[in-house]
C-alpha cells in the first residue's frame, strides 16, 4: 500500500513538471552522469597509476604483497575494458546532452552492472596472487566503495541500490565460491562474517541512494521556483519588484482575465521629445532611466506596480495583480512623493524634467493577452481610458497631478487639499467630467 502511495506521488510529481523544467532537469541529470563517468574514469586511473608508479619505486615492497606474483599484464588487460567503456559513455552523454534528451534506463543499470563488477575482477586478480583471506582483507574489496559513492550522481535511489546490491552479491559470491589453488592452508571462509560484510555494503547503496534522490528533489525544487519565477517576471515584467514577485508567487496568481477595481495611474514627461532632439540618443536613454529609476522606486515602496512603459512615461497599476484595499490612498501618496522626488533628482541637472500625472480608479478586466509563446499582464477598459485622458489634461490646465472624482471619494480627507481645475468634456464622454488637482 505504502510502494503504491509512493509510487503514485512520485507520477503525480512528474505530472506537475512543466515541459521546460522536465528539460531543465533532465540536462541537470546528464549533467551529473557526465561527471560521475569522468570521475570514475579519472579515479581508476589514477589509482592504478599510483600502483605502477609504486611499482617503479619500491618493487620489492609490492612484490612481497602479491606473494611475488604480481604482473603489469592482468591489470592492464581489466583496465582497457573500462577505459573503452567510459569513454564511449562520455562520448555517448554528451551526444544526449547536446540533443537535450535522456537516455533509456535500461543502460543505466547495464553500465552499473559493468562498472562495479571492476573491483570483483581485481579481488579475483590477487586472489589467483595472494590468496583468498589475503586478497579479501587487502585493498580491492573497498573499491566497491568508489562506484557507491560516485553513483549518488545518478541522483535515483533505485541504481544506486542496484550498485550495493551487485557490489554485495558479488562480494559475497567470490569470497564464498572461489578458492584459488595453490593456497591449502587457506581458512574455511566464514559464511556470517562475508554476509554482514556484504550488507554493510549493501547499506552503503541505500544511503547513497537517499543522498541522491534528495539531492535529485532539491533539483525539482530548485527549478521549479525557478520556472514560477521566471512566468512572473515574463508575464507581470521585469519591472515588478522582487516584493510583489514574492507575493504572486506566494498566491499562484497565473494572470486569468477578470474585472477587477483598480487604480490606475499614468504618468508622463512634459515636452520631452522636443528637449531630446537637441540630445544623443545615449543622453535621451540615460536621462529617462535615470528619471525612471526615481519614479519607480517611489511607485513601489507605496504598492503600485509598472505595467508598461510607454516611451518617456509609464502606465502604472495599484489593487493588481495583488488585491489592495489601500491601492487610492497608496497611488495618492505615491503621485505626492514622485512630485517630490522630480524635484530634488532636477536641482542642479542640466535637463530638469516636468511629469504629468494622473490618477483613476474603476473597474477593468485585468488578465494576460497575447499568444502562447508570448503573453503580457495588461489593464483593459473605461477605466484605463479615462486616466490616460485625464492625463492630457495637466497640458491644458498646467498641472503636474489630476486625480478623478472617483479618487477623491475613495480616499476622503487623504485628498482633502484637492482643488477642482473644471469641469470639461472627454474625448468619448457624454457629459462633461471633473478634474481634481493635487499639490
Amino acid at each position: 500500500m505504502q510502494m503504491r502511495w509512493r509510487r503514485a506521488k512520485a507520477r503525480a510529481r512528474r505530472r506537475s513538471l512543466s515541459e521546460d523544467v522536465r528539460s531543465t532537469l533532465t540536462r541537470e541529470i546528464l549533467q551529473t552522469e557526465l561527471l560521475r563517468a569522468k570521475a570514475l574514469l579519472a579515479t581508476v586511473t589514477l589509482l592504478l597509476g599510483v600502483l605502477l608508479v609504486s611499482y617503479w619505486l619500491f618493487p620489492s615492497a609490492i612484490e612481497k604483497i602479491w606473494r611475488g606474483h604480481f604482473s603489469l599484464l592482468p591489470l592492464l588487460l581489466s583496465y582497457l575494458p573500462l577505459l573503452v567503456f567510459e569513454l564511449s559513455a562520455i562520448a555517448y552523454l554528451r551526444r544526449r546532452l547536446a540533443a537535450g534528451r535522456d537516455g533509456p534506463q535500461i543502460g543505466r543499470y547495464i553500465g552499473v552492472l559493468i562498472e562495479t563488477s571492476l573491483p570483483t575482477v581485481a579481488i579475483y586478480l590477487q586472489m589467483e596472487s595472494m590468496g583468498s583471506a589475503q586478497a579479501l582483507a587487502f585493498a580491492a574489496p573497498l573499491g566497491y566503495f568508489i562506484f557507491i559513492i560516485l553513483s549518488t550522481l545518478w541522483l535515483d535511489l533505485r541504481l544506486s541500490l542496484f550498485t550495493g546490491f551487485v557490489a554485495a552479491a558479488e562480494l559475497l559470491g567470490i569470497a564464498m565460491l572461489y578458492h584459488p589453488p595453490g593456497f591449502p592452508h587457506e581458512p574455511t571462509p566464514d559464511f556470517a562474517f562475508h554476509l554482514i560484510r556484504s550488507l554493510m555494503v549493501l547499506t552503503c547503496g541505500l544511503l547513497a541512494g537517499g543522498v541522491g534522490a534528495q539531492l535529485r528533489r532539491q533539483f525539482e525544487t530548485s527549478i521549479n521556483a525557478a520556472d514560477a519565477r521566471d512566468r512572473v517576471t515574463n508575464l507581470f515584467g521585469q519591472h515588478v519588484s522582487p516584493q510583489v514577485v514574492e507575493q504572486l508567487l506566494a498566491a499562484g496568481a497565473e494572470g486569468r482575465g477578470e474585472t477587477r477595481r483598480v487604480v490606475v495611474m499614468f504618468v508622463d514627461f512634459r515636452n520631452f521629445t522636443g528637449a531630446a532632439r537637441a540630445r544623443t540618443p545615449s543622453e535621451v536613454v540615460a536621462r529617462l532611466d535615470e528619471a525612471f529609476e526615481v519614479l519607480v522606486e517611489v511607485l513601489e515602496q507605496h504598492g503600485g506596480i509598472v505595467n508598461k512603459f510607454l516611451g518617456d512615461g509609464f502606465l502604472a497599476l495599484f489593487g493588481a495583480p495583488i488585491e489592495d484595499p489601500d491601492a487610492a490612498a497608496g497611488a495618492v501618496a505615491a503621485g505626492r512623493e514622485m512630485l517630490s522626488a522630480m524635484e530634488e533628482n532636477n536641482a542642479g541637472h542640466p535637463w530638469p524634467l516636468r511629469i504629468g500625472i494622473s490618477i483613476h480608479i474603476g473597474d477593468a478586466v485585468v488578465g494576460t493577452v497575447g499568444s502562447p509563446r508570448r503573453k503580457e499582464y495588461t489593464v483593459i477598459g473605461d477605466t484605463v481610458n479615462f486616466a490616460a485622458r485625464l492625463e492630457s489634461l495637466n497640458k491644458e490646465f498646467g498641472t503636474q497631478l489630476l486625480i478623478s472624482s472617483a479618487i477623491r471619494d475613495e480616499v476622503g480627507a487623504a485628498a482633502a487639499d484637492a482643488e477642482m481645475v473644471g469641469r470639461v468634456t472627454m474625448r468619448g464622454y457624454a457629459e462633461p467630467v471633473s478634474a481634481w488637482r493635487l499639490g
